[in-house]
C-alpha cells in the first residue's frame, strides 16, 4: 500500500510538471497569467504536494521559454527588407531598435510609452531614473551616473546596476510597466532581481524603449553620440498649462521646485527647444520632437509617421492599443485610457483664469517657441484654439 501511494504521488507530481510545460508551449499567455499555477509556486521556488517538492523551471528554461514566445509573437512581424529577428537581438549578436522618450512629469509620456510597448517583442525600460525622486537632471552632480545607468540598461548589462536594482526591490513599479518582464517576475520572483537573469532576458528582445521625465534633452546628446547604441530620441513636449494642471492631482509634486514651479518647467522648455535645434541639425535621422497635443488629436496619423521614423512596423497590436486607449475615459489620473481629443485640454476648465494668467506670464517665451497660444480673456479660454504651428530653428 505504501509503495502504491508513493507511485501515485510521483504520478501526480509528473502530471503537474507536464501541465506546466504544456501551458508554456501551447499558450504562453495562459502560462504567464494563470492564477491557478501562480498559486502552485511559492516564493522559495517550489510547489509542495504532500511530501514531494516540484522545482520551478531553471533560469535557462525560463529564458528558453521566453525566447520561443518572442519567436511566436513575431512570426508575422514585418522586419525591414533583408533583415530578420536575429539581426536585432543582442543574444544573437544583433543590434536592437532602441527608442528613448525625453520629457517631463505629466506630459503624456506614459501614453506614448505604452504605445511603443504595444509592439510585440518590445522590452520597456520604464523611468530608469526613479531613484533620483522629483529632480530634473541638468548636469552635475547627477548627470554622469544617470547616463551610465541608461547606457547599461540599453546594453542589457544589469550587473553594473546595483543601486538601480536595490531601489527597484522596494519600488516595484520600476519593473511593472515592463509587462513582458513583470509577467515572469510574478511567476518566478526569485529570478526577478537577479542581474544574470535580467541581462540574459533583456538580450532576447529586438526592440527596446525607454522613457525618462528627469533627463534634460541636452544630456541626451551623449546617448546619440554613442555609436554602440544607435538610439533614436523623441522629445515629447506639452503645453505648460496642461502639464501644471495635471501635476496638481499628484501628491508627490507640491513642495518640489522642479515639479510645482512654472518658472522651472518653462525654463526647461526653452532649454530643450535650443537643444532640439542643435540635435535636429546634427542627428536629423535619429532625433524628433513631438507635441503631446498633436499626438492626441491625430493618434493614428502621428503614430504611423513616428513608427516610420523609428523603423518600427505599425503592427495590428499597436492599432488595437490605439482603438482601446483613445476613445473613452477609464481609470484614474494615471490611466492611459482617455478620450485623446479632449485629454490635453482639461486645463481650460480645471484651472481658474487667475492660475492660467500666472502660468502664461512666466511661460510666454516657452509657449511662443513651441506654438502655444495665450488666452485673451476668461470667457475666451474655453473655446479658443490654443495651438499654432511651430518650427525648430
Amino acid at each position: 500500500m505504501v509503495r502504491r501511494n508513493e507511485i501515485f504521488g510521483i504520478t501526480i507530481v509528473a502530471s503537474i510538471c507536464l501541465l506546466l510545460i504544456g501551458f508554456s508551449q501551447k499558450d504562453p499567455t495562459n502560462y504567464q497569467r494563470s492564477h491557478r499555477f501562480q498559486q502552485l509556486l511559492e516564493l522559495e521556488g517550489s510547489f509542495r504536494y504532500k511530501n514531494y517538492t516540484v522545482p520551478i523551471p531553471s533560469m535557462n528554461n525560463v529564458i528558453s521559454l521566453q525566447k520561443n514566445q518572442i519567436y511566436r509573437e513575431l512570426s508575422e512581424y514585418e522586419f525591414p527588407e533583408g533583415y530578420n529577428l536575429e539581426d536585432f537581438t543582442l543574444s544573437t549578436g544583433g543590434k536592437p531598435i532602441r527608442t528613448i522618450i525625453i520629457t517631463t512629469w505629466r506630459s503624456g509620456s506614459t501614453f506614448l510609452g505604452d504605445i511603443l510597448n504595444s509592439v510585440p517583442g518590445n522590452y520597456y525600460h520604464y523611468e530608469p531614473l526613479l531613484e533620483y525622486e522629483i529632480v530634473r537632471i541638468r548636469g552635475y552632480p547627477y548627470a554622469e551616473r544617470a547616463l551610465r545607468t541608461l547606457k547599461n540598461l540599453l546594453h542589457c548589462d544589469y550587473k553594473k546596476l546595483r543601486s538601480y536594482l536595490r531601489y527597484g526591490r522596494s519600488h516595484v513599479y520600476l519593473f511593472t510597466h515592463n509587462t513582458r518582464l513583470w509577467d515572469q517576475c510574478e511567476q518566478f520572483p526569485s529570478y526577478c532581481w537577479n542581474p544574470n537573469f535580467l541581462s540574459q532576458f533583456c538580450k532576447l528582445f529586438p526592440f527596446q524603449s525607454m522613457k525618462s521625465v528627469r533627463l534634460s534633452l541636452d544630456l541626451a546628446e551623449n546617448l546619440l553620440e554613442d555609436s554602440s547604441l544607435n538610439v533614436k530620441v523623441i522629445l515629447l513636449i506639452r503645453d505648460p498649462r496642461g502639464t501644471l494642471q495635471s501635476r496638481k492631482h499628484r501628491d508627490w509634486c507640491p513642495g518640489n521646485p522642479d515639479c510645482d514651479q512654472p518658472l522651472n518647467l518653462c525654463s526647461d522648455m526653452v532649454s530643450d527647444y535650443l537643444a532640439a535645434g542643435k540635435l535636429k541639425k546634427k542627428y536629423s535621422d535619429r532625433f524628433r520632437a513631438l507635441r503631446y497635443e498633436d499626438l492626441s488629436l491625430n493618434p493614428y496619423e502621428i503614430v504611423q509617421e513616428l513608427f516610420s521614423f523609428l523603423g518600427l512596423h505599425f503592427h495590428n497590436s499597436v492599432k488595437q492599443f490605439l482603438n482601446s486607449h483613445t476613445r473613452v475615459n477609464i481609470g484614474g489620473v494615471s490611466s492611459t485610457f482617455r478620450d485623446s481629443k479632449s485629454a490635453p485640454f482639461h486645463w481650460k476648465t480645471d484651472l481658474n483664469y487667475t492660475e492660467i494668467q500666472a502660468i502664461e506670464e512666466v511661460c510666454e517665451d516657452a509657449m511662443k517657441l513651441w506654438g502655444y497660444v495665450r488666452s485673451k480673456n476668461a470667457t475666451d479660454v474655453k473655446e479658443f484654439n490654443s495651438l499654432t504651428k511651430y518650427d525648430i530653428a
